[in-house]
């Protein structure tokens, strides 16, 4: 993030007396010591920062102490940095979203009185998304998960729990794992996971050392809590009042598991999600299973160039930013994100994605059409979790009413196909989009918001019920429109009274301070000059003009404002009671969100393959068992997507039993580390869904893909880069199976250069 000078020279002033800098001195002594906080002080007009924070905020996000200053004075005085309000945003956003290593606090008050009012986590985000995402989408679904680890002699049993705050899912896991803890790595990295709690005295212990390292790998913040809030009594009754239905599948679930429900009631604690009665009832509990999704740790997917980096020269470099073509608002764009983080292992369930895509790929009509309707689709899924927050406005309300409406030109145009996969698009979208736009709900909430909105005002930016919606407000409309053109009578009447032109000469004003008042200008001033002083309240003589009022004047003015008033409260309850008769809408949309994101991720892969100048082609998806990939004319999506790059095609056959171990040599910039890859990032596409860079692909599901991509020294752990690079490889050896992919490239350097190479294998080794 860089810096700004201009940024810097509009540093807001602090402003504080002796008093007030001595009172707050003696509170911010006594906050405890967290290295990881960073504290923000609301000052109404901007906020500051103080201490170690200041130093960190003016070196990080200033680019240079110079933005620092001192409060009080001599030894007890204190770094402080004042921030703007939009700079605020951009340093929650980064700490929050971006970093890792850091939690984000608001303290509101005065003197020596503050109190803390907000609070984030990189997991937990809670009560700062509405500076997060005013002006920005929400990038993915923050996710916190909860570990209790019971360490055996040679590995562990891993029980997880996680909650996705935005969609309102608890979900629970037990496994297996080994020393490097490779099945808990993947599960973080399948599950987007941001900040993950320990037992304070787990996280203490020897055996968890290398639980850390795959944290720090992962990018995921360690929160140590206490062992005691790893607790399972009165979990089934928490959980009763949190999880929609009835409480014997959540008991029948949670006595499933032996480990994994103290997790739970760990995670049920720190986000306190009982404090708040809008989750209950609103959230769904999962089993989650490992064996769902393709297994991928955290250096195989920075191996595969996966997800975008902040050094990316441009949005091709990654895996996610060539795929991403996606056009709803959010929706399509998180979706994407969590199947490049998951891909399947049902072959049945690949090739529906496939002959989804290959329907738009065929039907260039069809695909355009969708796409242009999709970009009218607002994101769902937040709006729905503000609703359910009760965060929202009439604003918000449109925006889904907006979106419910392109529902019916959605589903004309899908029924408008007759390919090949017509009995798929009926089941998948045609049929659901039927229950939606035929469904009481769905026509209730249309009709509620076409009812009590005023949709005329939409033009013009304004968000009002309309008066014909409530008899009390359409009588308030009434009378304030009365008294509206008994004022513009009255401007007139007093115009002919002066003798002086409508609105050219006497003019009629409505601001704050006097509310509705007479104005002439100066060269008309003397003309009436005697009238002035006789009928009439002179309150303001300036260069525009002289500002007058009398006594019906003010008599009118005031009875319009107190009725405005009225007006004004009457909106904002009836916007209360639609916005509390919309949340009943919630399911509806919710489902409705599913079904339209994975429409946009699927005519995204289509819009891919189509458009790119060697277009791609759908892979042939076999068994596991078959064991064997081949692919022909085969290209690196990323790298051919560059300007300057002319990618020469490369076949690749790897056959169980006859050449599923290869070792690829060759001179430096020979294309040896993009080929290997290459070959990782077709597997992984094809089992997400989407055609590939080939002329041709034979592919058999990969239950997972491990990659060992150079060197990387953990000296202060006394490791060298040659064991390092030998632990790593003995990691994937102890967890690979007879179907797995593995990635390695330049194995064994540090001796010398030639005692290294680069190699791949298909298979159990």
């Amino acid at each position: 993030m860089e810096g700004n000078f201009e940024e810097q020279s509009k540093l807001p002033e602090l402003k504080l007396d002796a008093k007030q800098a001595q009172g707050f001195l003696s509170f911010f002594k006594k906050l405890p010591n967290d290295p990881r906080a960073v504290r923000f002080f609301d000052r109404r007009d901007y906020y500051t920062a103080h201490g170690e924070n200041a130093t960190f905020i003016a070196k990080t996000y200033y680019h240079t102490t110079t933005a620092l200053r001192q409060l009080g004075s001599g030894s007890d005085s204190l770094s402080s940095v004042s921030v703007s309000k939009n700079m605020f945003e951009t340093i929650a956003r980064d700490l929050l979203l971006e970093r890792t290593d850091h939690t984000l606090e608001l303290y509101e008050g005065s003197g020596s009185n503050w109190r803390l009012v907000k609070s984030g986590t990189p997991g937990n985000l809670g009560s700062f998304e509405d500076v997060l995402f005013a002006n920005n989408e929400m990038q993915d679904s923050p996710v916190v998960v909860a570990l209790s680890p019971y360490f055996r002699e040679n590995g562990c049993t891993i029980g997880l729990s996680y909650i996705d705050l935005t969609k309102r899912v608890l979900g629970l896991a037990e496994f297996l794992d080994d020393n490097h803890f490779t099945n808990t790595e993947s599960t973080l990295v399948a599950l987007g996971c941001k900040e993950c709690l320990l037992p304070i005295e787990t996280s203490k212990s020897n055996e968890s050392r290398n639980l850390h390292d795959a944290l720090t790998r992962c990018g995921v913040m360690l929160t140590e809590r206490k062992k005691t809030e790893f607790k399972t009594r009165d979990l089934v009754e928490d959980l009763g009042r949190l999880v929609k239905g009835s409480k014997e599948p959540v008991r029948d679930l949670v006595s499933a598991f032996e480990f994994a429900p103290g997790a739970l009631g760990a995670l049920l604690s720190y986000a306190e999600l009982l404090a708040d009665e809008s989750n209950y009832g609103n959230y769904t509990i999962c089993r989650y299973n490992l064996d769902s999704y393709m297994r991928l740790d955290s250096t195989a997917m920075r191996a595969l160039n996966v997800m975008e980096s902040k050094t990316d020269a441009n949005k091709n470099f990654s895996l996610f930013g060539l795929m991403n073509r996606t056009c709803t608002a959010g929706m399509g764009k998180r979706l994407l994100h969590m199947w490049l983080k998951q891909p399947l292992l049902d072959v049945k369930e690949i090739n529906s994605r496939l002959d989804l895509v290959q329907s738009f790929v065929e039907d260039t009509a069809l695909r355009q059409d969708l796409r242009q309707h999709l970009k009218r689709i607002s994101d769902i899924e937040r709006l729905m979790h503000n609703l359910e927050k009760k965060r929202v406005g009439l604003q918000h309300i449109v925006k889904l009413y907006q979106s419910s409406i392109r529902l019916p030109y959605i589903k004309s145009a899908l029924e408008r196909y007759d390919g090949q996969f017509s009995s798929l698009i009926k089941d998948r979208y045609l049929d659901p989009l039927e229950f939606w736009t035929d469904d009481d709900h769905l026509n209730k909430f249309i009709g509620l918001v076409e009812t009590s909105v005023d949709l005329d005002q939409l033009e013009n930016g304004e968000y009002m019920i309309s008066s014909s919606y409530d008899p009390a407000l359409s009588a308030l409309k009434d009378e304030q429109e009365s008294l509206e053109r008994q004022i513009h009578n009255l401007h007139k009447q007093t115009a002919n009274d002066l003798d002086l032109p409508v609105d050219k000469a006497l003019k009629l004003d409505k601001g704050t301070q006097f509310g509705h008042v007479f104005r002439i200008t100066k060269k008309e001033e003397p003309k009436i000059r005697k009238k002035l002083t006789t009928q009439f309240i002179v309150l303001e003589t300036r260069k525009d003009g002289v500002k007058f009022t009398n006594t019906k004047l003010k008599k009118l003015g005031d009875q319009y404002q107190k009725i405005l008033e009225e007006y004004k409260n009457c909106q904002k309850e009836l916007v209360n009671r639609v916005v509390q008769t919309a949340a009943t809408f919630c399911e509806v949309f919710g489902s409705l969100a599913g079904l339209l994101s994975e429409l946009d991720v699927l005519l995204s892969f289509a819009d891919l393959a189509s458009s790119c100048p060697t277009p791609y082609t759908r892979p042939d998806i076999t068994p596991a068992d078959e064991g064997d990939i081949i692919l022909e004319g085969s290209r690196h999506p990323c790298v051919e997507a560059q300007d300057w790059v002319n990618f020469i095609p490369n076949d690749c056959k790897l056959v169980r039993g006859k050449s599923w171990f290869q070792i690829i040599t060759g001179p430096n910039m020979g294309g040896k580390s993009t080929f290997i890859r290459q070959v990782g990032v077709n597997i992984l596409m094809a089992q997400v869904g989407s055609f590939v860079p080939c002329d041709k692909a034979s592919i058999s599901v990969r239950d997972c893909i491990f990659a060992r991509v150079g060197a990387g020294d953990c000296q202060l752990r006394g490791v060298s880069t040659f064991m390092q690079e030998m632990l790593e490889t003995a990691s994937i050896l102890k967890g690979a199976t007879d179907k797995s992919l593995i990635i390695i490239d330049e194995l064994g350097r540090g001796t010398s250069t030639y005692d290294g190479f680069g190699w791949f294998s298909l298979g159990h080794l």
